[in-house]
Order: structure tokens, then C-alpha cells, then sequence
């Protein structure tokens, strides 16, 4: 199997109800820019990084898959994934402009492609090609029931039905409003709404200062937060470090580090208890798998950042044993062939051939914005 060509795209697809905020974002659309990689055997990978919907960054990234990775990757075995990561990241040229953003946000996209297109050749989900089993039972949290824009009672409600309704075992709420005792106000209501036996998580989104987290995290004790999420800006490592020493609520983050060597400092600084890797920013499924290894090595669990990469991170949560959990965003489940599915507080098991990444037609009539 060769590769033949590579055929970019861009969709942008609209966010649940009226659009989502959080303390640091807020948007409309999820952007997918993206590649299919062709063969000369007629299979196709899906590949996409995942952006907020901003045209002209979208148009960058892809235009350094077709520009400056295509070129490397024409005449390839797409099945050597190993070997393409390597040669498209240790590329000299690359290497010089960037071992993160854009560039990891690109490789990202073509590693996701092969690895579709690995398992497709293979007639086997990810998951299955990976080494998972399908007797694993992988627990959904929702957080689409928990945004900072959400008005007090829409956010009860919401969690409310959550559980009662949908049968989630867990929720989780974003805080990082301009006055904290605000979010502590929207915890203690949530908590009482949901009872104590359903998983309470925070996520700052990276608002506060390190006095501001130290303060008002002490207080999560009181309503048993699983964890604070993202407390403070997401490379500040000393930070985070005197932060887990100085309260007891374990720290989850990783959806803004981009490599293996990014987590390695956290994890050897005590600073995080929760790894929460993004496929997209650590330059796909190759490095995901290597931060999932290393997490794993120090009897830490893995809970993936989703964005909105939730159809892949259902497929290496199903095949990894450090991660049990995978947050739940129904964003763009319309989008794709096979979504991700969510059944009495489960994900339902992947079972068609690939990494769950195949757009439907439709969304490619509809979305499709290059």
C-alpha cells in the first residue's frame, strides 16, 4: 500500500444549542481542518486537528499538511506509523519553526489519518487493532451540561437531568467567573442537585492566578471535587506543583501540552494527578500512545482532553488500560458515520473498521468551508 495523494478539507460545524463559553472561550462553531489520505489501494484515512472554527489559522494548518508534510509522505507505506511520525516531526525544516502549535496540530492530523487508514487495511476498529477488548466498559462524564454561560438555573437543571434523566455517573462544570464566590455559589448548588454520589469535576480553563486557585480550591473540598481541572495558565509547572502541595483536590491537565516531554515535567514534578492528553496538540495517536505509557508507568490515570476529537479518544480509551473515563461533548456527533455513543452512563463500543473519524457526506455538503 502506497500513499497516491492527500486531499485536505476544512468544516466547520455549529456547537450545542446557543453556542458554549467557558472562563477563557467562547464560541459558535468547532473547526475540523483536516486531510483524507489516498491510496493506491482505494482506502481512505480520515485525519483532522480541532480549532475554533478561526478560517484563516484553519487554513494554515492545512495548508502545512499539503505543503509541507505531503511532499515527505507521498510514495509512503501508510502502515509504518512510527516511522512516518518520526520522519515528519524530526523533519529539519519543521524542527526549526516549530515542535508545537501549528505544526503539531498538523502532524496531529495526518498521524490520525494513518492510523485510520492503518485499521481500515487491517477490517478492524482502532481499538481492537490496538490491543483493547470489547468486555472494557468505558464510564462518559458529561460536560456539556456545565458551561460558565449557562445561567444558575439552566446549570442546575441541566446537571440535574444529567443524572436523573440520562443516567451519567458524572458531571463537569466550569468555573472562573469574574468573582469566584460566584462559582463557589454554582458548586454548592450543583453538588446539593446532583447528591453525593455522582463525580463532581471543575475545570478553570487556565483563569486563575496561583493565589486565587490556592483559595478558593481549599473550598472544593467541601463539596468532594474529583478534580480541579486546568487551575492555573497551563505551562506555569512551579505553580502547579505548589498548588497540588497546598490543597488536597487532585490537579487534571494536558489538553494545552504538546509533547511527551511537556507531561514528563509535570508528572516529575507531582503537579498533576489526572493526564489529560489531547490527540490533536501532542501530534496524534503516536505521541497520545507514549504519554499514555508514561502516565501509566507512574499509576496515574489518563482522561483525555475531548474537544471535539471524541469519536478517536473513545477508540484509545477502549484500548488503553490507564484510562476508564472520557468526557462527553455531543458537539459534532451528526457529523460522522460512526458517533460516539453514549448508553446508561457507557460509551457503546466502536464497531466499524478505522478510528471512528469518516465524515458523512452530508457533512461534508453542509460544513465543508475550504
Amino acid at each position: 500500500m502506497k500513499i497516491t495523494k492527500l486531499e485536505p478539507f476544512i468544516l466547520h460545524v455549529p456547537v450545542t444549542r446557543q453556542g458554549i463559553a467557558d472562563s477563557t472561550h467562547q464560541i459558535s462553531h468547532w473547526g475540523y481542518p483536516g486531510v483524507i489520505i489516498h491510496t493506491d489501494t482505494g482506502h481512505k484515512g480520515y485525519g483532522f486537528s480541532g480549532t475554533h472554527a478561526e478560517l484563516a489559522g484553519d487554513r494554515i494548518i492545512v495548508d502545512f499538511i499539503t505543503n509541507v508534510y505531503g511532499p515527505l509522505l507521498i510514495g509512503e507505506d501508510p502502515r509504518a506509523t512510527n516511522h512516518l511520525w518520526q520522519k515528519l516531526y524530526r523533519h529539519p525544516p519543521s524542527q526549526w519553526i516549530g515542535r508545537a502549535g501549528i505544526s503539531h496540530l498538523a502532524l496531529g492530523a495526518i498521524d490520525i489519518a494513518l492510523w485510520d487508514l492503518k485499521a481500515k487495511e487491517a477490517e478492524k476498529p482502532l481499538w481492537q487493532l490496538l490491543g483493547g477488548s470489547d468486555t472494557k466498559s468505558v464510564e462518559a462524564y458529561n460536560t456539556d451540561c456545565g458551561w460558565l454561560n449557562w445561567s444558575f438555573d439552566e446549570l442546575v437543571s441541566d446537571a440535574k437531568d444529567s443524572v436523573e434523566r440520562r443516567g451519567f455517573p458524572g458531571i463537569k462544570m466550569k468555573v472562573g467567573s469574574p468573582n469566584p464566590t460566584t462559582d463557589l455559589k454554582r458548586i454548592e448548588a450543583v453538588r446539593k442537585a446532583i447528591g453525593p454520589e455522582i463525580k463532581l469535576m471543575v475545570d478553570a480553563n487556565g483563569k486563575w492566578d496561583l493565589n486565587t486557585a490556592t483559595r478558593i480550591g481549599n473550598k472544593f473540598a467541601d463539596y468532594d471535587i474529583l478534580w480541579f481541572e486546568e487551575p492555573i495558565w497551563y505551562d506555569d509547572i512551579l505553580g502547579h506543583q505548589e498548588l497540588a502541595a497546598s490543597i488536597s483536590t487532585p490537579i487534571a491537565l494536558g489538553e494545552q501540552l504538546y509533547s511527551a516531554d511537556a507531561f514528563t515535567a509535570f508528572i516529575n514534578a507531582r503537579a498533576v494527578s489526572f493526564c489529560q492528553p489531547d490527540v490533536v496538540r501532542v501530534a496524534g495517536i503516536t505521541e497520545w500512545l507514549v504519554v499514555a505509557d508514561l502516565a501509566s508507568a507512574h499509576n496515574l490515570p489518563v482522561v483525555s482532553h475531548v474537544g471535539d476529537m471524541m469519536q478517536v479518544h473513545l477508540h484509545l480509551a477502549q484500548s488503553h488500560p490507564a484510562t476508564n473515563h472520557l468526557e462527553y461533548i455531543p458537539w459534532c456527533r451528526k457529523a460522522f458515520v460512526e458517533p460516539a455513543t453514549v448508553e446508561s452512563g457507557f460509551f457503546v463500543t466502536p464497531q466499524e473498521p478505522g478510528a471512528g473519524t469518516t465524515f458523512s457526506s452530508e457533512a461534508f455538503e453542509k460544513f465543508n468551508v475550504l
